[in-house]
């Protein structure tokens, strides 16, 4: 108090450094100030966390965490790189498995990718794991230091897409937009764990820069690959399924609801076919352009903002083909997502499956004519 006092009545500039104790007050916060960083609901005599109601695939960031130790221990080029997020990216289990191929340079993400451009130039193969809200701070030395150069880094963004209750300041959905116009980046997302395993290899073999998105949370439940995780070839997309009224192209975490969007419909009366894109950039045009031209109506599904999106860039490559069909693209609208759970988020935004059947119908529903048995699935 006294030392703000004197502040207080001085004529001229003042700076005071309080040095704090995270968490203090609470001994199991104050011993463990990483972990109570974001904690989940914990009994405060315990300092444990409730278990969950029932259990859940490991997290993408685990599964990343994990397979890039194995990565680092047959390769000692590799390098994960973090700005003060070990814990939340799954870089925590690589800075305590093999901690010289590890680097923390703390809150400061603009070093974190000029680190990784260094290094890269020195022959290594630096993977940085940063939360998507957060590599925006170093979105100049993304362009000038890494894809002007045409260097070999793999970005791993973690958080990509709606986040939850942390809000309008760390919801993922800007980075589809701002990745997809830089140039010599390819950008792709995984639909469940064992396609992100296989896209973080593609990406290290890649000799050039390159982005690869996973959401927050649990993932699918797919069984993770060991090893021998064969690398994707750039560019191609997944046809999941077949159906001649309509084209759904899912991107990311959007694949599974698509194939239960896919689902609903056909009970419907409804076919669709399906199509995990994998990668925004590059498209693959070769299988979208031809699906888009005999099928005659699109949908496209991304956990991300529609401006300047993956919706879009299939509407431009879709135009520039001479393809035009009518299009509904759903993903976040011109708006903050605020404070709430990413069930709630995604039920506000009209992102779940019930839903987006809903407005599919709603969107065509006249193409379809008598074999839609219409009814509201989405309560």
């Amino acid at each position: 108090v006294r030392t703000f006092q004197e502040a207080h009545r001085s004529e001229g500039p003042v700076l005071v450094h309080v040095a704090t104790t995270k968490g203090k007050g609470y001994p199991y916060a104050e011993a463990d100030q990483v972990g109570y960083h974001a904690q989940s609901a914990f009994d405060l005599t315990t300092g444990k966390s409730f278990p969950a109601k029932k259990p859940k695939p490991p997290s993408y960031s685990k599964v990343f965490g994990q397979t890039l130790v194995k990565l680092c221990e047959q390769d000692s080029r590799i390098v994960g790189i973090t700005a003060a997020m070990a814990t939340g990216t799954g870089l925590d289990l690589l800075q305590k498995a093999v901690p010289d191929q590890y680097v923390d340079v703390g809150i400061a993400e603009q070093h974190a990718v000029t680190l990784a451009a260094g290094m890269a130039c020195d022959g290594l193969k630096p993977v940085v794991a940063i939360y998507s809200t957060f590599l925006q701070r170093a979105y100049d030395q993304l362009i000038h230091d890494v894809g002007i150069q045409k260097l070999p880094v793999t970005f791993v963004l973690d958080r990509a897409g709606i986040v939850g209750a942390d809000g309008p300041t760390h919801q993922g959905q800007y980075d589809i937009s701002y990745l997809r116009c830089v140039p010599n980046f390819t950008v792709m997302a995984p639909k469940d764990e064992a396609e992100l395993q296989r896209m973080l290899v593609t990406g290290l073999r890649h000799n050039g820069p390159i982005a690869l998105r996973i959401p927050r949370g649990s993932g699918e439940g797919v069984p993770c690959l060991e090893d021998g995780w064969e690398p994707l070839e750039i560019g191609r997309g997944e046809l999941l399924a077949e159906g001649d009224d309509l084209l759904i192209v899912a991107y990311g975490a959007m694949v599974a609801p698509a194939m239960a969007t896919a689902g609903l419909l056909q009970e419907q009366g409804i076919r669709a076919t399906v199509v995990n894109a994998r990668f925004l950039r590059p498209l693959d045009e070769a299988l979208l352009v031809p699906l888009a031209k005999r099928i005659g109506r699109v949908v496209t599904m991304e956990e991300g903002c529609l401006a300047g999106g993956f919706g879009a860039a299939v509407m431009e490559a879709l135009h520039d083909r001479d393809v035009l069909v009518p299009m509904l693209r759903l993903g976040i609208p011109d708006q903050l997502v605020d404070h709430a759970s990413p069930d709630e988020s995604k039920q506000a935004l009209g992102l779940t499956p019930p839903q987006m059947a809903d407005r599919i119908c709603e969107r065509f529903g006249s193409a379809f004519g008598d074999r839609l048995q219409r009814q509201t699935l989405s309560v």
